[in-house]
């Protein structure tokens, strides 16, 4: 039995598809060393895309599966690395297929749209209901706003805003955003699935093309005003919307608890780390009004200061102030609207919790938008 050479293991390593991006392994530049010794050891390095992949384990299913078919090898040795950014940004040039990436208008130099990242630290602390409740009080003091719904696993927005089951009409190349009855734009994976209970399963270029084909493949018009629904956390997609927005501006989300504070201040450091500018805290769930008593009485269910907490460990981090913008209490409508499509500040305007959404969207109004302070891009020709 002869020992097989690097060329059939290599055609046979070509059988091995990427499971999310459906392309074989050597076409994705994700084989990083193909070596057989003598008795018919394969010593074999995969690059994933990113540390951690959910789908590792099938990538080294398949990879030993298919070498241990080619005739002559007796064993695999099967190690599983990183690619490097470089290696990353090589793969997503092999993505687009050489082409240069597509333009995003809101990253351009004289953009006057004022585009906010809503960012948490872990789930579940109402990011997107703060998210869609926001463009809709901004879009009610005559802003022309858009949402781009950026968690990709965990899209919900399109379900609060009562459009789930709806589909954005393409348009040659060209993705029109879904409208709403307040005005408000809508983009969402959520809305690019086949069927509305698929799951996503993604990684790190994935994530980045997706990002990309939202912000520069949709015709959002003359934009005053882009919310971005980030995922929870300081991943893949932070990263990305620091590289292609690097002007965003960040809200931090955060509830009352430690727990909730602690995680938030890394999603603000993040934003930070990507030199992203975190323009304040807003705090949900901060307390319950009190059914008899009326909103003299709040009760605290859980605690009390962890938003003050997050702005002033941010202001000291960064050295420049970073407000508490809110305190948004548990409200039954808050929760009733988000469930119904009809988010609070349009269902039930007069309670708590949307005059404390509305005065935050007036304070983020209030701020204008203009070319004061931005960076333009110009670097001079010569010295003077």
């Amino acid at each position: 039995m002869s020992t097989p050479t690097v060329e059939r293991l290599t055609a046979a390593l070509a059988t091995v598809n990427d499971p999310e991006i459906k392309r074989p392994i050597t076409e994705l530049g994700m084989v990083d060393q193909l070596e057989i010794d003598a008795v018919g050891l394969v010593h074999v390095t995969v690059l994933l895309t990113v540390s951690g992949c959910p789908l590792k384990d099938t990538i080294d299913r398949d990879v030993r599966r298919a070498l241990a078919e080619v005739d002559g090898v007796t064993g695999v040795e099967l190690t599983l690395g990183t690619m490097t950014d470089a290696q990353r940004a090589e793969l997503q040039k092999n993505l687009r297929g050489g082409q240069a990436p597509k333009e995003i208008p809101f990253s351009q130099p004289g953009s006057l749209t004022q585009v906010y990242a809503v960012a948490s630290g872990k789930g579940g602390v109402g990011k997107s209901s703060v998210t869609v409740n926001l463009a809709l009080a901004l879009a009610k003091s005559g802003r022309t706003v858009g949402i781009v719904d950026a968690d990709i696993y965990g899209h919900s927005v399109p379900a609060m805003l009562g459009i789930a089951d709806h589909r954005p009409t393409q348009v040659e190349s060209m993705i029109m955003p879904v409208p709403t009855p307040s005005g408000v734009s809508v983009i969402s994976v959520g809305m690019l699935k086949p069927r509305r209970d698929q799951v996503v399963a993604w990684r790190g270029p994935m994530l980045d093309r997706a990002l990309v084909q939202m912000l520069a493949d949709v015709y959002w018009g003359d934009l005053d005003v882009l919310l971005l629904d980030l995922p929870p956390g300081t991943g893949d997609m932070a990263i990305s919307l620091g590289q292609h927005l690097p002007g965003a501006e960040i809200l931090v989300v955060t509830t009352p608890q430690e727990a909730a504070a602690e995680v938030a201040e890394r999603a603000g450091t993040m934003a930070s780390m990507v030199h992203q500018r975190v323009i304040g805290v807003v705090e949900n769930m901060s307390y319950l009004v009190c059914p008899h008593c009326g909103p003299e009485h709040r009760i605290e269910l859980f605690g009390d200061g962890g938003g003050e907490r997050v702005a002033k460990t941010l202001s000291s981090r960064f050295g420049y102030d970073v407000p508490m913008l809110g305190q948004v209490p548990f409200e039954e409508s808050l929760r009733e609207g988000g469930d119904a499509g009809k988010p609070v500040v349009e269902s039930d305007p007069t309670c708590q919790a949307a005059l404390v959404l509305q005065s935050l969207a007036d304070r983020l109004a209030a701020r204008g938008r203009g070319l004061a302070g931005r960076q333009l891009g110009l670097t001079p020709s010569a010295k003077f």
